[in-house]
């Protein structure tokens, strides 16, 4: 009595109309409305799939390709990681950024205005804007560094800047747009050629600096979530300008004097030192910066003198 009990729940296991599909016998027909179509294991003839029978076997090609385009689309991991500078994060969403059109190795937008500028407008930087404390967007080949105020919390900008990635990517649409530039307007950080690209007009000091900048200095940038731009070389000084996470990061000049100074000066004895180039805008808040800590001295030293006195 028991065999056949479990035999009957057995049996009606297999007509659950969820799976049942699935596992009925190979040969055995399957109607639909009363109207008799292949068996699975002609389908599967028919279509060239092979192996044990699969709850996709009611699935025409046809049906089964939307299907899994969506598990496709599901799958989609943005990789994210930390760099340097605690208020610069960079996003790998495992995809090409740049176009192919585009001869510089980056672009960074630095205001909402730049992202609508030519001429390469971004609808993802703009989105990014958006968010409340976002300073800068940077495109590198394959990742984007978002930088935001310091009084501003990853807790809250971070998964915004996430979702709108993952929104940009999964549609398709083109993180970078190019433009007739008719004013000649400077809308993104940028270059039109890549400024380590080799030049025949170059001297053999200078395309050495590029090569050992292009091989060894720009890898280990990149990673950092930024990138480097050569500016000049002269009376001995190599003329940098750093871009992404390393352009506001605290330990810059930490990175110029003590890592690409010290390596260019021991391979090219041309090479005297590296200076830092600054935009204007970053040259005034180096200045208050300064004076800033000169108060701070000011302020300490007062202080010390007075509870000496006391």
């Amino acid at each position: 009595m028991a065999s056949r009990a479990f035999a009957g729940q057995l049996s009606f296991r297999l007509r659950s109309p969820t799976l049942c599909e699935g596992y009925r016998p190979l040969n055995a027909p399957i109607t639909h409305r009363g109207i008799q179509s292949k068996t699975i294991a002609q389908r599967r003839i028919s279509s060239g799939v092979s192996g044990r029978p699969s709850l996709f076997g009611s699935l025409t090609p046809s049906r089964l390709a939307p299907a899994l385009s969506k598990r496709n689309v599901r799958s989609l991991f943005i990789q994210t990681e930390t760099t340097p500078n605690a208020d610069a994060l960079k996003f790998l969403p495992n995809s090409k950024i740049l176009p192919d059109t585009l001869s510089s190795p980056f672009l960074e937008y630095l205001s909402p205005r730049s992202t609508l500028a030519p001429p390469h407008p971004s609808p993802l930087a703009a989105r990014i804007f958006n968010i409340d404390g976002i300073t800068s967007v940077f495109y590198g080949p394959d990742f984007i560094t978002v930088t935001k105020a310091e009084d501003s919390n990853w807790a809250h900008v971070k998964p915004e800047v996430f979702s709108l990635i993952t929104e940009a990517v999964t549609s398709g649409e083109s993180v970078v747009n190019t433009v007739e530039n008719k004013w000649s307007e400077a809308g993104q950080e940028g270059c039109e050629q890549d400024t380590l690209q080799y030049d025949e007009n170059d001297s053999e000091v200078i395309s050495m600096i590029k090569e050992l900048l292009d091989t060894r200095i720009r890898p280990a940038i990149q990673d950092d979530g930024g990138d480097i731009e050569f500016r000049g070389f002269e009376n001995g000084h190599v003329l940098l300008k750093l871009r992404g996470a390393c352009r506001t990061c605290d330990s810059s000049t930490v990175t110029l004097k003590n890592g690409i100074e010290s390596m260019l000066m021991h391979y090219i004895e041309e090479v005297q030192g590296v200076t830092q180039v600054l935009d204007q805008e970053e040259e005034i808040a180096m200045t208050e910066f300064a004076r800033f800590e000169e108060k701070l001295k000011e302020q300490k030293g007062s202080q010390a003198a007075a509870s000496t006195v006391g």
